[in-house]
């Protein structure tokens, strides 16, 4: 049960960072500053796979 919720506290923690980044993404789109527009994909896409590994062992319990 314990880590049930912590994988649950885990996913809804990654869905914010995400929106947070990509709103940050937006930001530097506008400001011209392409390399962190760059960081900022990265870091969508690894926060994006973290979030599918959790559910994944969700799932499994």
């Amino acid at each position: 049960m314990n880590r049930k919720k912590r994988l649950k506290k885990g996913i809804v923690s990654i869905e914010k960072q995400l929106v947070l980044h990509k709103e940050k993404k937006d930001e530097a789109k506008r400001n011209k500053k392409f390399e962190l527009v760059e960081y900022y994909k990265r870091e969508i896409e690894a926060k994006k796979e973290d979030k599918e590994y959790k559910e994944r062992l969700l799932k499994k319990k």
